[in-house]
């Protein structure tokens, strides 16, 4: 298992057997996904965006129904500010 130290200016060498896993050379981007778990999973940004489907996904979790969705978009979006909006704007 690879590990790596973070440095007081708070970066990260990624170890060169992750690096040549990855993908990743040079200027390669990595996104920092949170889990359901509370964990992070590390994702090279040169793939595509069909490596991330089921990746979020719970298997412990019921489906949702259409009006938990809305409201949970509802409460996301209020959440991050949109409250503050004029009415009628989207």
């Amino acid at each position: 298992m690879s590990t790596a130290t973070l440095s007081s200016k708070g970066q990260l060498t990624i170890p060169k057997d992750v690096r040549d896993d990855l993908g990743l050379v040079t200027g390669s981007k990595v996104m920092f996904v949170k889990m359901s778990d509370g964990q992070y999973r590390i994702v090279p940004r040169t793939g595509r965006v069909d490596d991330l489907i089921g990746m979020l996904h719970d298997p412990d979790s019921p489906p949702l129904t259409l009006a938990q969705i809305d409201e949970a978009i509802a409460e996301g979006g209020a959440a991050s500010g949109l409250r503050g909006l004029p009415e009628g704007r989207p």
